[in-house]
């Protein structure tokens, strides 16, 4: 089912501007706090509504400024989830589920008996929502959105306020409860694990505007753009100088970099991610850097360098570190060699980044 979003609405020290279109059934948003993705999503609810713009979900428009179109959020067929999950507090789990339903008592009785089944609530149909733990909470909420059968599901952050673990349980609870649903789910977040395990199309949003939109994977792998590469988990990023198709200058690495790849003209930046440096022990070969290590850090699983550029002397202020994260098996070959003495910037690896 196809869905057009366009969308004018003053904010807050900037304008949501935004315009996307997608016919995949998982849609993700990611982007900073503050950066309009959980506007988006209510203005698509209805529970605010745009200066200018249109909405359309599938064959029907739910918002037409032009055409003076405006659907009232109840008659919009979408399903928002929020980050609380907002179920009522003095209401069970069964009176939960049943509350948007309509029609005749026994018919909305059968349907909230087929929720609680299909959710796995079978047995805790009388109790409050204080009664239930995180994930039980979510599958009532989410079971009280499916009962009226919805085009669209709309995920506000729905684990922003999760720890690690739970976030990770509920995420694949989630997908596993939403894998038979044939309507359309947008997940707006600012975690790019959760969006990439999830979407099919990532929308980037930036200060209300789309900075990039496409296939998430393709995305991931060439973000092309510095926020967006930002985004799905880049941290080392250098502005360059642009020598020739062949050649630029990394003046935040100190170092210039010879590709076989053309270098695009309206290249801004590099990107290179932590875990993607090659270490060389030995002779310096192309596209290297000295290994100039300012601190570290050893986690769980791998070892964090933090790197002074090439040709500094002391870590200055305004001088950004270099981040080389290195996994377990490697980290085992750098305790038995040491450290070496330079790292590569594959070439398969340099992110080219417009502004």
């Amino acid at each position: 089912m196809a869905v057009y979003v366009e969308i004018r609405k003053n904010m807050d020290g900037f304008s949501l501007n935004l315009q996307f279109q997608s016919n995949s059934k998982r849609i993700g948003i990611l982007g900073a706090s503050g950066c309009g993705k959980s506007m988006t999503l209510k203005s698509i609810a209805g529970i605010e509504t745009p200066e200018k713009g249109q909405i359309q979900i599938g064959d029907r428009i739910l918002f037409d400024s032009g055409e003076k179109i405006n659907i009232k959020p109840q008659k919009r067929n979408a399903g928002y989830l929020f980050q609380n999950y907002a179920l009522f507090p003095t209401m069970t789990v069964e009176q939960n589920i049943g509350a948007g339903l309509r029609g005749r008592w026994k018919e909305k009785k059968e349907r909230v008996q087929e929720m609680i089944g299909k959710f796995g609530l079978s047995g805790l149909e009388g109790r409050l929502p204080g009664e239930l733990s995180g994930g039980q909470q979510q599958r009532t909420a989410l079971a009280r959105i499916m009962a009226y059968e919805p085009e669209i599901i709309l995920l506000d952050e729905p684990y922003a306020a999760l720890d690690m673990f739970l976030r990770d349980r509920l995420q694949q609870e989630l997908l596993d409860m939403l894998r038979d649903y044939e309507g359309t789910v947008i997940l707006v977040s600012h975690n790019r694990d959760e969006i990439y395990r999830f979407s099919d199309d990532l929308l980037i949003m930036e200060k209300g505007q789309a900075a990039c939109f496409g296939k998430s994977k393709d995305i991931f792998s060439n973000p092309k753009k510095k926020v967006a590469a930002g985004l799905t988990g880049c941290k080392n990023f250098s502005k360059v100088r642009r020598i020739d198709d062949h050649r630029l200058e990394a003046a935040d690495f100190g170092i210039v970099l010879c590709t076989e790849r053309k270098i695009p003209e309206n290249t801004a930046y590099i990107g290179f991610r932590a875990h993607e440096f090659e270490p060389v022990w030995g002779m310096r070969e192309k596209n290297c850097m000295k290994v100039q290590v300012e601190s570290a850090a050893q986690l769980p699983f791998e070892k964090q360098y933090f790197l002074r550029p090439e040709g500094a002397v002391s870590q200055k202020e305004d001088q950004e570190q270099i981040c080389w994260f290195v996994q377990r098996d490697r980290q085992r070959e750098i305790e038995k060699r040491g450290l070496p003495p330079y790292l590569k910037f594959t070439e398969e690896h340099i992110l080219f980044l417009e502004e």
